[in-house]
């Protein structure tokens, strides 16, 4: 494994998005989550990320239970201000008042079982409190220990530079990958010019780029896709194209599609760390298998030349949960 920098703090190349161990892509397997979740920590991938919303914390009490017996091998990220209930029935509930905070990350290391959360995001903006004082209840937990570094999520350019004015921002975690390249306009060269990492999370298109998904029969009844533009009718036809084409040169290189969507944001930059999210051993160790794998310039330039930016059909959320992002 490869060891990168967000900000300040020191993180595996790639981490574990956990939050499909608890929600969102079908029937729930406790005990392979936590032999996933284990078998990540001997292939070296140390950054967990989940959040109080992912199950209505249930995924916070899997991770935790997960890691009780080797919690300083793990860098913990988890995350507040989404109501979870309302996101499953497509809308959202945000809430980024300091007494909130305070009862959240209280909440969060009681479920986690821990006595610190290495980094603290706030979930998605609150458009009815100030950063500046989202921001500052943040920046009293990191002064009591119960948190050591603080990220955003889905935060627009004016939002990350009025937190980081309040305390130092180590990280943004908000949607990256071959098929939603919009970080790269203004996101990124902001990020860079203020020291901040950024942590993609969908790195394959919410398993898209993985080349496995064919039709819409492929996800589970309850499946949280199935609701999404991007995977319904002709877009899902027009992106089906798309990934062919990832297919093929991964087929060149000798490498899977989703090993190669990773492998491409990895060359990204040395600042960017993905989480793709499985909760099974066998994808795990596929998608640790994109470390490994470097990029030519021209294999760079034949990705960039099929999936260009706005190369995907759809937004990549409907339209009541994309209100709440770019805030």
């Amino acid at each position: 494994m490869q060891y990168r920098k967000l900000g300040a703090l020191e993180v595996s190349a790639l981490g574990l998005g956990c939050m499909g161990m608890s929600m969102a892509y079908g029937p729930a397997d406790e005990t392979e989550s936590i032999a996933t979740i284990h078998r990540a920590l001997e292939l070296g991938v140390n950054f967990l990320d989940t959040a109080d919303m992912y199950g209505f914390g249930e995924n916070e009490k899997l991770v935790g239970k997960a890691i009780r017996n080797c919690r300083q091998q793990v860098i913990l990220a988890t995350k507040f201000g989404i109501s979870g209930r309302d996101f499953e029935r497509g809308a959202l509930t945000v809430n980024g008042r300091p007494e909130y905070v305070r009862q959240a990350c209280d909440a969060s290391l009681q479920r986690l079982g821990a006595d610190y959360i290495d980094l603290y995001y706030q979930h998605r903006v609150d458009p009815n409190v100030p950063i500046e004082d989202t921001i500052g209840a943040m920046a009293e937990l990191v002064q009591q220990g119960k948190v050591r570094y603080l990220g955003l999520s889905e935060a627009s350019v004016a939002t990350i530079r009025r937190a980081h004015a309040v305390h130092p921002i180590t990280a943004l975690q908000s949607e990256y990958s071959l098929w939603s390249r919009d970080p790269e306009d203004e996101i990124l060269p902001t990020l860079r010019q203020l020291g901040i990492g950024f942590v993609p999370y969908s790195p394959m298109g919410r398993g898209f780029l993985s080349g496995k998904i064919t039709s819409p029969d492929d996800f589970a009844a309850d499946d949280f896709r199935r609701t999404q533009p991007r995977f319904q009718g002709e877009n899902f036809a027009k992106n089906l194209q798309l990934v062919e084409q990832v297919k093929a040169i991964a087929s060149q290189k000798g490498v899977t599609p989703g090993q190669l969507a990773l492998a491409w944001l990895l060359a990204q930059g040395q600042d960017i760390v993905p989480i793709p999210g499985t909760k099974r051993r066998e994808y795990l160790e596929e998608n640790v298998g994109a470390v490994a794998i470097e990029l030519t310039p021209a294999e760079l330039a034949q990705i960039d030349q099929v999936v260009p930016k706005q190369a995907a059909a759809g937004k990549r959320y409907a339209a009541s949960l994309m209100e709440a992002v770019n805030r």
